[in-house]
């Protein structure tokens, strides 16, 4: 009489994230057949394969030998990956630190004008090439202005700066809905003084992260 078959089949490791794989191992004895459902089908007597389920599955090797069968099981538990609750957060700490370390800078405007020049434009283009890469993160358009002028002359100034700033940002290809446009006028100099070289640095389109 032939000695009865034996298999012994586990999974390593047992426990995946969904789209990882797992590799099935087996060994079995005596046996004239060895069959795996769940898609693998007929092996050798021993061996290994890797699967990839995308749901918990229970893997059982069938070995058969001398007209009896015998079988071995191993459970595949599939785990869905943890939402990225962080992403946004790291990519506005991210953006931050780019603003505050000057890589993402400013851009100047002429005297009681909003036009963008082609060195105002020529920033933009380089800052937006910082904003595509968090496509997430909201910016905020500050538009500045120097002392000169009304308070309420100055807003509406620096209101036209910062909508020309963001206008030109959304044609490269900054998503309209992530940029916000305020006009701060006068009220937050980036330089003080009354001279020109103070007016100068605080005629501009300023940029931070909320």
């Amino acid at each position: 009489m032939k000695p009865a078959p034996t298999i012994q089949l586990n999974a390593s490791p047992s426990t995946i994230q969904r789209g990882e794989e797992t590799t099935l191992a087996w060994r079995a004895t005596d046996a004239e057949a060895v069959v795996i459902d769940g898609g693998v089908g007929s092996v050798g007597n021993s061996g290994s394969v890797k699967v990839s389920p995308l749901e918990s599955t229970t893997y059982t090797a069938t070995s058969s030998g001398g007209g009896r069968d015998v079988r071995s099981s191993a459970r595949v538990t599939v785990v869905r990956p943890a939402p990225k609750t962080d992403i946004e957060e790291t990519d506005i700490q991210a953006l931050r630190r780019l603003v505050n370390e000057g890589q993402v800078v400013p851009v100047f405007f002429d005297y009681d004008s909003a036009e963008l020049t082609v060195d105002v434009r020529r920033t933009l283009e380089e800052n937006a090439k910082w904003f595509r890469q968090y496509p997430g993160v909201n910016i905020v358009v500050e538009g500045h202005c120097d002392e000169r002028g009304t308070e309420e002359y100055n807003l509406a100034l620096g209101d036209r700066r910062a909508q020309a700033a963001r206008d030109y940002l959304t044609q490269l290809g900054i998503r309209s809905s992530l940029l916000e446009a305020i006009s701060f006028g006068e009220e937050r100099p980036f330089v003080q003084g009354s001279n020109e070289r103070a007016w100068a640095k605080n005629r501009r389109a300023h940029f931070t992260i909320p």
